[in-house]
């Protein structure tokens, strides 16, 4: 279907890879930077990934500064922690004014700036040195840098007033306000980064996605937006592409096709793009041997009495008894795009209705049909459906705050607000105050929220409100659906956040952080589940089934370390859609 990859492909010296979370891009790196390092070339790995496991994957400890790999002769590697960055860029721009603002105001500071902006405008600068340093530079025949920065964080490096000092001068209520305030000094080094990256004799940018759709949409969300900004020489990766099916086999045949009806509606911009896939592959890609195996013809054991491996948690049923009895009023699905949040939500606002409740489920999902689906059913009278649409909350919202700034900003402010209006936060505060006004409308009944707002959002919204009490020139406000929303979703009795992921490393990692992210803002999620679990299934297949055996581990670092309660949805040979197809999963 699509040629295989091969690092010979590869003609840039720099190479950014950039993807959804858990598609492969450190895998995908890994297993790139070995390749041309045995080729004779001489490589530096850096990853700006929270969730990297490139300790794991050579079997040795990295720090921001370059460590030759044993094993491979030519190959360096960096592990910069953004994390780390970020907390202490935070502190160099709010330190000099804690004497000088009220504790609410430095509160708000901090909080704007522990936003994902934030993290990765950090993370900008801690890899910026390895494209402008001419010693670095010059040290190696390719730089690749595991995961790219967004065509967000690179425009607002270009816009100037970012440069000026913007935190000290407006407070508009936006998400990720003033990111670049405490970095003036830098300018002109992160213009020629900026630069390095839109040349296309210096830099490649992969695009990794896996063969579904919402990691394809992404993909090509990521390259259009890279594309406005000059970044034009991209190459698609389709990872995990199952090669064969066995038709005996349910699970592997229903597995094979679903990835193919998920490339017939590839979005158009990807299709012009140079294309090539890597297989779907039951071992672990650590160590240096699998990693060189990653390019080389598949061959999956052939052996098929592996027994099957066992999973001893509930199924979702668990988890909607547990609200029905306690009497829950307010449920959040949250995880990353891609883990079946919708779903979920929808699968658990069907059980509920079956066991007398009225329910309303909300979803800001707009190509889920559902409300469709359930009217026309006669079985959900008690279950009632609202679709809130993303694009528009936030057009919206963005409406709201400019209107009330436009008179006291200048033509370069007004620029730079606009661009900080466009950040995923924005779209997290303009959907959460959607979902308040609907829970405020709601009496009576159960209410359902697809996607949860973050801590940092819920934190940012208290903040602003305090801040907006604090200084008269704040135009920060928070309408009144949202304000008395926080400390109802705060209420255990009241509220429980389900947090949804996949039985794979980076889907878990990402999980825990949101859950860190959430404890932050005093909200402790009760339920975890997990999706989409090849181990509770009973495929033969042996790719397949060498997958599931893989999972365990993270099944049990889930159960053990993870969730307060866990449940297990096993990989299901259809897609459930509608109130019947719904009642599938509580059977």
């Amino acid at each position: 279907m699509y040629p295989s990859f091969s690092p010979n492909h590869i003609q840039t010296q720099f190479l950014f890879l950039t993807g959804k979370g858990g598609v492969g891009k450190t895998s995908t790196a890994c297993a790139t930077a070995v390749a041309l390092a045995d080729s004779g070339k001489k490589v530096l790995l850096i990853s700006t990934d929270p969730a990297s496991n490139l300790q794991d994957v050579f079997g040795i400890e990295l720090t921001s500064t370059p460590k030759a790999i044993p094993s491979i002769e030519n190959l360096f590697a960096s592990n910069i922690d953004p994390e780390a960055s970020a907390k202490a860029y935070r502190e160099s721009v709010v330190g000099p004014y804690r004497d000088k603002f009220p504790e609410a105001v430095i509160a708000t500071m901090e909080e704007q700036l522990s936003g994902a902006c934030t993290v990765e405008i950090a993370a900008f600068d801690e890899f910026t040195g390895f494209l402008t340093n001419s010693e670095v530079v010059n040290q190696y025949n390719h730089i690749i840098f595991d995961t790219a920065p967004t065509g967000h964080t690179l425009r607002l490096l270009q816009l100037p007033t970012a440069w000026k000092g913007f935190l000290e001068e407006s407070t508009h209520g936006a998400s990720c306000l003033g990111p670049l305030s405490g970095l003036a000094d830098k300018k002109d080094l992160y213009s020629s980064a900026v630069s390095a990256l839109s040349d296309a004799a210096k830099t490649t940018l992969i695009l990794v996605t896996r063969p579904d759709v919402s990691a394809l949409l992404e993909a090509d969300r990521a390259s259009q937006e890279l594309k406005e900004i000059g970044i034009k020489n991209q190459m698609l990766i389709i990872n995990g592409l199952l090669q064969h099916y066995i038709e005996t086999d349910e699970i592997s045949s229903a597995f094979y096709h679903r990835q193919r009806d998920s490339l017939k509606r590839m979005p158009d911009n990807l299709k012009e793009i140079i294309t090539y896939s890597l297989p779907y592959v039951s071992y672990s890609l650590t160590g240096v041997e699998n990693l060189r195996n990653l390019f080389k013809p598949y061959k999956p054991s052939t052996t098929l009495d592996m027994e099957n491996p066992s999973v001893n948690l509930p199924g979702l049923k668990a988890v909607i008894e547990d609200f029905s009895a306690n009497g829950t009023k307010l449920i959040f699905t949250m995880g990353k795009g891609g883990v079946g949040k919708t779903t979920v939500a929808s699968a658990i606002a069907v059980g509920l209705v079956e066991k007398g409740h009225r329910v309303h489920l909300t979803t800001t999902d707009p190509a889920a049909h559902l409300e469709y689906q359930f009217q026309s059913n006669s079985f959900n009278q008690n279950l009632t459906i609202s679709s809130i649409n993303p694009k528009v909350e936030v057009e919206k919202y963005k409406a709201e705050v400019l209107s009330r700034v436009s008179n006291d900003l200048d033509e370069a402010g007004l620029a730079y607000l606009k661009e900080d209006l466009e950040s995923p936060c924005t779209e997290e505060i303009a959907v959460f105050q959607a979902f308040a006004e609907v829970v405020a409308k709601s009496e009576n009944e159960i209410v359902v929220i697809d996607t949860a707002p973050t801590g940092h959002t819920l934190l940012l919204l208290d903040a602003s409100e305090s801040y907006s009490k604090e200084i008269e020139r704040s135009t920060g406000k928070v309408p009144e659906s949202a304000r008395k929303l926080l400390p109802q979703i705060r209420n255990p009795k009241e509220t429980s956040v389900v947090i949804v992921t996949l039985a794979e490393a980076t889907p878990v990692l990402e999980a825990s952080r949101l859950q860190d992210d959430l404890r932050r803002a005093s909200i402790n999620p009760k339920w975890w589940v997990i999706n989409q679990s090849l181990s509770a299934t009973n495929t033969n297949d042996p790719i397949l089934k060498g997958k599931a055996i893989a999972e365990q581990g993270w099944i049990q670092e889930v159960n053990e370390n993870k969730a307060e309660k866990c449940a297990i949805i096993p990989w299901l040979l259809e897609e459930k859609v509608g109130y019947d197809k719904l009642k599938d999963y509580i059977n």
